[in-house]
């Protein structure tokens, strides 16, 4: 019973405080439905980065977070989501794992599947001599991978080494991913819109 007296007494103080601060001097104005409210409130992050003179991004596995850098200042830090089989370096196709190593973003999608995406140069070049020597790629595919990354272009995306390695939205709630680099949408629209071609990628452990 006095739980109850309690929850009115309530309900009727903030009816109060509503009526109170919408109250105007010529009579009383409806208050807006509460979707029109959200629509006007201001996004999580809708300040846009400032212009970067060397940016850096490091993506920490173990962390589940992405660090962009301006030459040796820290810029911001995103949450991530990774591949299906998080722990370890990329080997093969499908094999579901985050690549780890010094990469370039090497394209930028803005029709992307995953709303936005950055292509980050997998395999590298260490990735194609591992290939050649345990017998995954051929010597012709391995020297095609060396000479795009050597000029910084786009290297061979479909060997058996795997490819199309984004950083991506979708979501970053937990590792869902082929083996790409998953953030919220509107970090990922921070990035893409911050970010040029050629900017340099670190995956670490």
């Amino acid at each position: 019973m006095k739980k109850a007296v309690l929850i009115s007494i309530g309900c009727i103080f903030v009816l109060g405080m509503i009526y109170t601060i919408t109250a105007q001097s010529n009579g009383r104005r409806i208050l807006p439905p509460p979707e029109k409210i959200f629509d006007s409130m201001p996004e999580k992050n809708n300040k846009p980065l400032p212009t970067l003179k060397n940016p850096l991004i490091v993506v920490k596995k173990k962390e589940r977070k992405l660090y962009l850098y301006d030459e040796e200042k820290l810029v911001k830090i995103y949450d991530i989501a990774l591949g299906f089989a998080p722990v370890g370096d990329k080997e093969i196709q499908g094999d579901g794992k985050t690549p780890e190593g010094e990469f370039y973003i090497f394209t930028k999608n803005p029709k992307s599947n995953f709303y936005l995406s950055l292509g980050v140069s997998y395999p590298s070049i260490d990735d194609a001599t591992r290939g050649l020597r345990e017998k995954i790629i051929s010597k012709k595919e391995r020297d095609q991978i060396v000479s795009a990354i050597n000029e910084k272009k786009t290297p061979l995306q479909n060997t058996k080494l795997g490819g199309e390695i984004y950083i991506h939205g979708g979501g970053a709630a937990n590792d869902w991913t082929l083996g790409c680099v998953a953030l919220a949408n509107e970090d990922i629209k921070e990035l893409f819109n911050g970010l040029t071609v050629g900017t340099n990628v670190k995956i670490e452990p």
